[in-house]
């Protein structure tokens, strides 16, 4: 091998090292968010406001002679 493909060679790994950095970084913060998002919709699930009172027999049974 050549001083020039040596060269070549290290600089290839070095930036591929750098690129798996990046895209570790971004999907850590990626899944940051996700987190983040999904805790405020469970927040707004336990602050919605409830449904208004149905009759007991509604949504019991399935109609499937449709």
């Amino acid at each position: 091998m050549d001083v020039t493909s040596i060269a070549k060679l290290a600089t290839s790994i070095a930036e591929t090292g750098n690129r798996q950095e990046v895209q570790a970084a971004v999907m850590k913060r990626a899944m940051q968010i996700e987190g983040s998002v999904a805790t405020q919709l469970i927040d707004a699930i336990k602050t919605a406001q409830p449904v208004q009172r149905l009759p007991s027999n509604l949504g019991n049974n399935i109609n499937t002679t449709a």
